[in-house]
């Protein structure tokens, strides 16, 4: 028989642990309820590809943001590959690296550009990943014996990758472009995926029930005007919701691309149709800059519909910042000086539409660049190949003949940049091209590939290293002074050509008083983003504050150790290294010797954003706008030979 004062001990004990059991339930219950709360706003396109489901992601998340909202933005690329690091830019546009190194989709570049900030990895799913992972799983035994199939299995591995990107991000709202087009055969995962989120939860196994307000789908379609009719048609956009509606999948919003607005008549039809508000379908007409779009979208009271739909206060918006860069593009390009800059490389030749998507990045930052100067960019496409046989016969051009091609097209260009590439398609012409402009004064920027050819132009005129080739091209040649990293060749002769290269972010050491380091200085970006290095190199970042900077790789090929010494002592100086100093990172020529000759081994494109230009590109536009400032008068805006982008 127990004791009153035991019998009471026992009952305090019990009383606390009742407590305790209570206490954990109401935080599970808070947790829960504080999980539920997080927003998923869908993307999804319909009738056909490329009408601007990236840029209206991108556009929600800036105005979402510029609402106080945390915001995080993935990208879902159905296909199997395991990255996009492997595929042809002039098929799929550009390969977009992120700072850990992945090979992503040049979405990844609008939403980093729009949203200003860095995105993760966790940002970023192909069909691939999501079926190795599977696969992987399976064969490791995690499922137990159970017959592993697309649902449940395939279905909540991409459940769980959504989750985790919003995770990571810390976000309140998480917006998910789906890529492709709604009835795409391989993107029937990634709907079911969704369509579950809404009903079931956002969780695997249900967890966290999702029905409510909290998941939204925004379909971006399109609205054509045949010329023959002369009326714009909304047959297709219905047709596509049908379809995303046989997924089980209602929109709560669809966005209208065509070449004119869209009149309340076909507003109202549409909305009937389509079983939607009619204040939830947006117009989204053809314009003259994408980064018109977000203020477009505010105007039309977009962000306070999401709001409104995803149960969430109205809260002001603050685009300020974003207006201003608009104001500057529209004045630059209505009344800014002219600045012409040709660029020279080898996708040129599948007609003019593959440019911008294989050098989108390249583009949008020497955009950046002059709007932030005042200037007006004018884009001039050179191929390479022009430079070396006649383009009608194929036959090898004589140095005459090259002489006077490189004159014609080059005599009013103000500057001349090489971007990365991989191969010898076009390298000879373009080693011309770069010996051109050294001679005649012209300011140069060469990237990744273009540094590298730069540096074996002047071995060969400028160091007497006759011959001087890259091992990429000729591993025999008599000077090879860029050669693939020893590491990487194991894996080349595995036949391991994914992530098989240098990629992401790593530091760079800069060296005071040359052109690179009082352009980054200038522009505050000294000491910025260190801590997101891929690899440890051994040293305090603090150290590294006052004189290095991070950039973004994805090259296999480096300046060779063994020549730098030669090189140097023939006049080209090495501004940026490596912490240790055994990797080139940015070759140029003294200012007393040239106004702009300059090329980098990383990808600064990747790092330029509209709110925040890239400091390379913008000294190299500077000094291109300058080349002609001594002369008076207009003169040709282009060469007969050029092709012209804006």
């Amino acid at each position: 028989m127990k004791s009153p004062q035991s019998r009471n001990s026992a009952g305090k004990a019990k009383t606390a642990s009742l407590k305790s059991v209570a206490t954990q339930k109401q935080n599970q219950k808070a947790k829960s309820k504080t999980k539920s709360k997080h927003k998923y706003i869908f993307v999804v396109g319909g009738v056909m590809s490329g009408v601007g489901k990236g840029i209206t992601t991108s556009s929600l998340g800036a105005i979402l943001q510029a609402k106080g909202y945390s915001v995080n933005i993935a990208k879902v690329d159905p296909y199997l590959n395991v990255d996009a690091g492997t595929m042809n830019p002039t098929e799929h546009g550009e390969v977009f690296v992120m700072n850990s190194g992945l090979e992503t989709d040049q979405d990844m570049g609008n939403y980093e550009r729009f949203m200003n900030r860095d995105l993760t990895n966790a940002d970023y799913m192909t069909g691939g990943m999501v079926y190795l992972e599977v696969i992987m799983r399976e064969r490791a035994l995690k499922y137990r014996g159970k017959c592993v199939d697309a649902v449940p299995h395939i279905r909540d591995e991409i459940v769980d990758r959504i989750r985790k990107s919003g995770e990571v991000a810390g976000s309140d709202i998480t917006i998910i472009e789906i890529g492709g087009t709604v009835g795409d055969y391989q993107s029937a995962m990634f709907y079911e995926a969704a369509r579950y989120m809404k009903i079931a939860g956002h969780g695997a196994n249900g967890a966290a029930g999702e029905s409510g307000n909290n998941v939204l789908f925004v379909m971006v379609t399109y609205l054509p005007i045949p010329n023959k009719i002369g009326e714009m048609k909304s047959k297709p956009t219905q047709n596509a919701v049908r379809e995303l509606q046989s997924y089980g999948i209602q929109p709560d919003f669809i966005i209208g691309r065509s070449e004119m607005p869209i009149d309340s008549r076909r507003k109202e039809k549409i909305a009937i149709a389509c079983n939607v508000p009619m204040e939830n379908v947006i117009s989204a007409p053809d314009i003259d800059s994408v980064y018109d779009v977000p203020n477009n979208f505010e105007r039309d009271r977009f962000g306070e519909q999401v709001e409104k739909a995803l149960g969430l206060k109205n809260r002001p918006v603050d685009l300020a910042d974003w207006k201003k860069f608009v104001q500057k593009t529209r004045a630059a390009r209505a009344g800014g000086k002219a600045v012409n800059i040709a660029i020279v490389g080898k996708y040129f030749d599948s007609g003019d539409f593959v440019l911008s998507d294989a050098y989108v990045s390249v583009i949008e930052a020497l955009k950046f660049s002059a709007y932030s100067l005042g200037l007006k960019p004018e884009l001039h496409w050179i191929s390479a190949k022009q430079f070396e046989v006649d383009m009608k016969t194929g036959k090898p051009l004589t140095p005459a003949r090259i002489a006077e091609e490189l004159k014609s097209v080059f005599a009013e260009m103000d500057g001349i940049l090489v971007p990365g590439g991989f191969g010898e398609t076009g390298i000879e012409g373009k080693i011309s091209v770069i010996k051109y402009a050294r001679e005649h004064g012209i300011p140069y920027f060469g990237i990744c590939y273009g540094m590298q050819l730069m540096v074996i132009e002047h071995a060969r005129h400028k160091a007497g290293l006759a011959g001087a080739q890259t091992s990429e091209i000729d591993p025999h040649a008599p000077h090879v002074v860029v050669d693939i990293m020893e590491h990487q060749k194991k894996l080349l002769n595995e036949g391991k050509y994914g992530a098989s290269m240098r990629l992401g972010g790593f530091i760079c050491t800069l060296r005071p008083g040359t052109i690179a380091f009082d352009a980054y200085k200038k522009a505050g970006w000294i000491g910025r983003r260190l801590d997101k290095a891929v690899h440890s190199i051994g040293v305090s970042v603090s150290k590294l504050a006052k004189d290095s900077v991070l950039e973004r790789h994805r090259h296999r090929y480096e300046v060779n150790p063994g020549y730098v010494d030669r090189l140097a002592a023939s006049g080209l100086v090495f501004s940026g290294t490596s912490p240790d100093g055994k990797l080139m990172e940015i070759a140029e020529l003294p200012r007393s010797v040239h106004p702009f000759f300059l090329g980098v081994q990383f990808h600064p494109e990747f790092l330029a954003r509209p709110l925040d230009p890239h400091p390379v590109f913008t000294e190299f536009v500077k000094a291109s706008s300058g080349r002609f400032a001594a002369s008076s008068g207009e003169r040709a805006a282009k060469s007969p030979s050029a092709g012209k982008g804006k």
